[in-house]
């Protein structure tokens, strides 16, 4: 008896250590930084941007845009309030879910670097940050989860309003690609295809019913603040972007350390091959692909925090930065660009080498692209995220308890 009653109490005691146990930290290479950097050409048309007054710019990247302030995003919050996701709702996707935090501790790192890649996008210099603590989607928002707002609310993104969203030519097909008249000047193969938007990816021939777990595509800035306000969470920073996708590293390329291929294995999905004719899918996608898809790319347990979508942060875009000390810096007042970061599936080093920790590119709040996409921050775990872990470690505990007690074979 006594010794049955051990047993399922260590069970249980593990059980619950395993499931409290936080993510296992990634191999970090620690091969020394290089000094290469690329002379390529730093516009691949991914900061191609709808023009103030709506409109898609189909000239250049860079048109001039009249400065705005935050205003949007609280008229957002208004129409969209927080904690109106309920446990309910959390429940009723028929996939399996991906809205999970993972608790980011705060401290202070190096953001910016003092060997930047492409100057005019601000990467330096290196400055220190001390931030508060946070917590940061494990994964980018998936098709399926931006379809419970969109079920839930009736949300119109921007990309369906305006009617058109930039696609790679690549991605199109024949009939979509016939009725295309115009390209970015500086990256012709950036077009602008009516129709596309989150359900319909690559034109309205398309649709996303085998990619639910693909990462939400064509959403702007005000569409994803739009749905973490849904949520009860927020956008990051870009020092809390930077901070979690270092994972504690200093001054290294990549969230694992600086070997692009660790173990020699992919542990990103961006281009491989020439840029922009063929991508030979080495990381075995063409596309984006599922948010789970990849280990786990660095302590905090983070996919994707580089690779497969741009994503959008909280701060106004500023290529200067004092080198001052900053403690949770959230970037200018205003401006017209909003910052994202990561790099995607259509990044490769000879020609938009941002997939670095550091790197950063931007566009107009109300701009959408089909390599577009975000994670929610929040300051604190939201309550329907608390009921459910404690829901899972009370289960969890009561089956291995139950496990405990019949392989121990005692009496009562």
């Amino acid at each position: 008896m006594e010794s049955t009653t051990r047993g399922i109490l260590l069970l249980s005691i593990i059980c619950c250590l395993v499931l409290n146990h936080a993510q296992g930290e990634a191999d970090c290479e620690s091969d020394k930084c290089s000094d290469e950097t690329s002379g390529a050409p730093s516009g691949c048309g991914c900061s191609t941007s709808r023009t103030h007054d709506g409109k898609t710019a189909h000239a250049t990247a860079t048109d001039s845009k009249s400065k705005v302030s935050n205003s949007h995003s609280e008229d957002e919050n208004k129409k969209y309030p927080p904690h109106k996701y309920t446990e309910q709702i959390n429940l009723e996707s028929p996939y399996k879910r991906t809205n999970m935090m993972a608790f980011i501790p705060g401290g202070t790192f190096n953001m910016g670097t003092n060997k930047p890649i492409f100057l005019a996008d601000g990467e330096g210099p290196e400055r220190e940050v001390r931030l508060a603590e946070f917590y940061l989607d494990k994964h980018e928002t998936s098709c399926a989860e931006f379809e419970l707002f969109v079920n839930a609310t009736g949300y119109v993104t921007e990309a369906e309003k305006f009617g058109d969203s930039f696609v790679m030519e690549k991605y199109l097909s024949e009939k979509v690609l016939k009725g295309i008249s115009q390209a970015v000047a500086s990256a012709p193969w950036w077009l602008p295809v009516k129709g596309a938007d989150w359900r319909h990816p690559e034109g309205p021939d398309t649709n996303i019913k085998d990619r639910m777990d693909h990462p939400v595509q064509h959403v702007s800035w005000n569409d994803a603040v739009a749905y973490c306000s849904w949520v009860g969470k927020r956008l990051p920073t870009e020092a809390e972007f930077e901070y979690a996708c270092r994972g504690g590293l200093n001054q290294r390329l990549f969230p694992w350390g600086n070997k692009l291929m660790p173990k020699e294995q992919h542990w990103m999905n961006i281009w491989q091959g020439e840029f922009p004719y063929t991508n030979t899918e080495e990381d075995g996608y063409f596309g984006t692909s599922p948010v789970t898809a990849f280990p786990k790319q660095n302590k905090f347990g983070l996919k994707n925090i580089i690779g497969n979508v741009w994503e959008w942060t909280q701060d106004w875009w500023d290529v200067r930065h004092s080198p001052d000390f900053k403690e949770n810096p959230k970037g200018p007042p205003s401006g017209t660009d909003k910052v994202k970061k990561g790099g995607s599936y259509m990044c490769h080093k000879s020609y938009c080498y941002r997939y670095r920790c550091e790197a950063r590119s931007q566009n107009t709040p109300d701009s959408s692209a089909a390599n577009l996409g975000f994670r929610c921050a929040s300051d604190t775990l939201p309550d329907y995220l608390l009921s459910k872990i404690k829901m899972n470690r009370e289960y969890g505990c009561f089956i291995f308890g139950i496990l405990g007690c019949v392989c121990g074979g005692g009496r009562g």
